[in-house]
């Protein structure tokens, strides 16, 4: 029980968030630029707060880099760029359409 609030607590580094609110901010954006009808692609000014919601995945997945290199490290240096990616993509929708 003590790990599943350890989430909600803003000041500990938490992957889990990261990837939470990154995933999400994708989803969020796939949705409001009306991704599954590829025929209506449209693009909304919320989906701005989509991009937001994905660099601050990327800014809590970046709290969680350590000093010194290890397989944690490399580990969290994939999800920086696989955050960076959902970034592009979220730009992508809202400048595409």
């Amino acid at each position: 029980m003590h790990s599943l609030l350890a989430i909600f607590r803003l000041r500990q580094r938490s992957l889990v968030r990261a990837v939470a609110l990154s995933l999400s901010g994708f989803a969020l954006s796939l949705h409001l630029g009306g991704f599954p009808h590829i025929e209506s692609l449209h693009s909304s000014h919320w989906q701005v707060a989509a991009l937001a919601l994905a660099l601050w995945g990327m800014a809590e997945t970046g709290r969680c880099l350590r000093r010194r290199w290890s397989l944690y490290h490399g580990g969290v240096l994939l999800l920086l760029y696989s955050n960076l990616l959902i970034v592009c993509m979220s730009a992508f929708l809202i400048f595409f359409p």
